[in-house]
């Protein structure tokens, strides 16, 4: 049924589907991992790099990571061609707003402008929608730090923690059961880390198959200003590793206990033997 339906986007199916709008989805599926943390004091956004060959020139500063304009920066899963025009976009609309009005513009607006432009690759024949999805993260006067997604049908919204990508649902499903409300943005740093390590397909974490950053405010009274970093290896390595440690102590305390019992119970077991 699908097939008299998905050669064009702007047929609906009997359903009420959008068959291009639903496989652009899918494409983001098979990317890299991304998601983003809020936190009282910042956003945290990590991201998995698919492109690790060593043969590679490594000339650009950022491979999944953009900055956007002052005050906002984002991360894609998908089509990396069509993330390279969408960022484009975003900072030409950052730029004329800064040109026109002398101040960032808000970081709601951006990502409204940009979605007004993927709905209308939904609507309008002879186009495709854009396969990728994008993470952004930012902070304006009015509403402080904020992390936003928007997808290629054009929907958008806000999120205290997300993920998109591959083995999304799954992260999700953690950062459900792990996140608790304002965290700091070390807890969310790390937080993050133990997503990316429990989901990721690849055995073992290493920073240059992870890619992490930072917004932050920095600064006092009106020099205050924000502040968005990308971690260098060496700091990634050393989470990567301060995650591991843990988790081995945890499994060495879990033995420990478990060693404990089976004493415990022999003893009994040895004592009512006595008694008998």
């Amino acid at each position: 049924m699908s097939r008299r339906y998905d050669q064009k986007t702007n047929i609906f199916s009997p359903e009420g589907r959008l068959y291009q709008v639903e496989y652009a989805m899918e494409a983001i599926g098979h990317a890299g991992t991304c998601l983003g943390i809020l936190a009282s004091d910042g956003v945290v956004m990590a991201a998995e790099r698919k492109n690790i060959n060593k043969l590679l020139d490594d000339v650009i500063f950022s491979e999944k990571i953009y900055r956007l304009d002052d005050n906002m920066a984002c991360s894609v899963a998908g089509i990396t061609s069509d993330a390279n025009v969408l960022t484009n976009y975003l900072r030409q609309v950052a730029q004329k707003y800064m040109l026109r009005y002398q101040e960032c513009i808000p970081g709601e607006q951006l990502i409204m402008r940009l979605c007004d432009l993927k709905q209308a690759y939904t609507q309008f024949g002879g186009k495709r929608p854009f396969g990728v999805s994008i993470l952004y993260m930012g902070w304006d006067p009015h509403y402080g730090f904020q992390l936003y997604q928007s997808d290629p049908s054009g929907n958008y919204g806000g999120w205290k923690a997300t993920c998109i990508g591959n083995n999304h649902q799954a992260a999700i499903s953690m950062l459900k059961q792990e996140y608790k409300e304002t965290p700091t943005l070390p807890d969310a740093i790390d937080l993050a880390v133990k997503v990316l390590n429990k989901t990721l397909d690849s055995t073992k974490l290493n920073s240059e198959k992870v890619e992490i950053a930072t917004l932050t405010r920095t600064g006092e009274g009106a020099a205050t200003r924000t502040e968005i970093t990308v971690l260098p290896g060496v700091e990634v390595d050393r989470l990567i590793k301060k995650y591991e440690a843990e988790v081995e102590a945890r499994k060495r305390e879990e033995r420990a206990k478990e060693e404990r019992a089976k004493a415990e119970k022999a003893a009994a077991a040895s004592k009512t033997e006595e008694l008998s």
